[in-house]
């Protein structure tokens, strides 16, 4: 990878937040004060970032009626249906995943999603009968989607709802970030709901510095032959990180915790003790699906499909006694990189 460009003496420095996609946004950027005034140049990009991710929700969104995932999901079955081309993209690289990992993944949860009480049908107070999850699992199966990539459509079999929720987020991240790059932007920060992309340097000649996402209130366990600090801080220059985690939606009942993260497979959510992964890729999109794809199979596969792609993961699985973190070969070798 090449060496960040430092911004020259006529840059300064942007912090620009919203929202979108149910959560809150911020780019952080240095921009070329010699072409307009600052204040006008930063309300620019402001509604040039919110326009990247407003075009995201009404394509992906499942909680916008007229989104075009909805019109897809209400289309008549046995029809193909034209998707703009960032759908597209999401959708066959979730397919593609799905494969990999065969349905550990499923951009056709939708009915088991709002089943579950995690999609736009609201939340629930109690588990659903397992009658109830035995039908949406039998409306649940990637290998029933159907694209074709010379009109960028896809074949609505009937009663199929896609979700991408768990590849849309990182998408817009990827997204901001080469809009970014498109009006000539070479050194930001972009961070949609935690998932964050980077590239460049500051005028001081540091690149951008993020710590990773820990799991609340925990401490660590180290495991012994990693002898590595449990706080890590990573250059983002070209790179993107996703994190999925257990602690951050999810609902009780009768004294049973239901984490968001549901197994297609079962139609059940995940009951292992993966508290979360966090995967860093050059784009945020394909760390984003890998993150979700390795919650689902739990520690020992998710941690060889990691191996079989040398992705850069770290897991933190969750014991009686606290937290352990496993760290993929690819994520010792990066952070060695950062320590030389």
């Amino acid at each position: 990878m090449s060496q960040p460009r430092v911004p020259d003496s006529g840059m300064h420095y942007v912090n620009l937040q919203g929202f979108s996609m149910g959560t809150s946004w911020q780019v952080q950027c240095y921009l070329n004060s010699s072409q307009h005034a600052p204040e006008i140049q930063s309300a620019e990009l402001q509604s040039g970032i919110q326009a990247q991710l407003d075009q995201i929700v009404a394509q992906m969104s499942p909680w916008e009626t007229d989104s075009d995932i909805n019109q897809f999901n209400r289309a008549p079955a046995n029809s193909w249906q034209v998707l703009p081309p960032e759908f597209f993209k999401v959708l066959q690289h979730s397919v593609f995943v799905a494969e990999q990992t065969r349905g550990a993944f499923d951009p056709s949860i939708g009915h088991l999603a709002n089943l579950w009480g995690f999609g736009p049908a609201g939340k629930i107070e109690q588990a659903p009968e397992a009658m109830e999850i035995l039908q949406a699992r039998m409306r649940t199966n990637w290998q029933q989607i159907r694209l074709n990539p010379t009109d960028s459509s896809a074949l609505q079999i009937g009663n199929v709802h896609l979700d991408l929720c768990s590849t849309a987020k990182g998408f817009g991240v990827d997204q901001v970030a080469r809009y970014l790059q498109q009006i000539g932007i070479t050194s930001y920060l972009v961070e949609v709901g935690g998932e964050l992309r980077g590239l460049g340097c500051k005028p001081d000649g540091q690149p951008w510095w993020v710590e990773l996402e820990v799991v609340p209130d925990s401490t660590l366990e180290q495991l012994p032959i990693q002898d590595l600090s449990t706080s890590y801080v990573v250059a983002l220059h070209g790179l993107a990180i996703a994190t999925s985690g257990d602690y951050n939606r999810y609902f009780m009942h009768e004294g049973k915790r239901y984490s968001h993260t549901i197994d297609p497979r079962t139609g059940y959510p995940v009951d292992h003790d993966l508290a979360s992964v966090t995967v860093m890729h050059s784009e945020c999109m394909i760390a984003d699906a890998l993150a979700t794809a390795m919650s689902v199979l739990g520690v020992k596969k998710g941690m060889a499909y990691a191996k079989r792609l040398h992705a850069a993961a770290r897991f933190i699985e969750r014991k009686p006694d606290g937290f352990v973190e496993h760290l993929s070969p690819a994520f010792i070798a990066m952070m060695d990189e950062h320590l030389d």
